[in-house]
């Protein structure tokens, strides 16, 4: 028989950012278009998307981690090459 028991998603634990409305958000891409990846700044946090599934979900960042990210990109630790 079937397990019918219904998990429950919860929020994950020490997650403190908002829901954020990101309907008026106004989005910006690379300037060199090669990618699609899209950055809005709503409230005090820096909201990410990806421009090609625009309805897909936004990672959201606090200033801080959003400094940290951009700075682990420009010393390459993301680059998968």
């Amino acid at each position: 028989m079937a397990d019918s028991t219904i998990t429950q998603q919860h929020p994950l634990a020490g997650w403190d950012k908002p829901d954020l409305d990101l309907s008026s958000a106004e989005w910006r891409s690379s300037s060199e278009g090669r990618g699609d990846v899209e950055i809005a700044f709503v409230e005090g946090f820096i909201a990410m998307r990806n421009g090609g599934r625009p309805e897909s979900p936004s990672l959201i960042f606090t200033p801080a981690e959003w400094g940290a990210f951009v700075h682990g990109a420009r010393e390459g630790r993301f680059d998968l090459t």
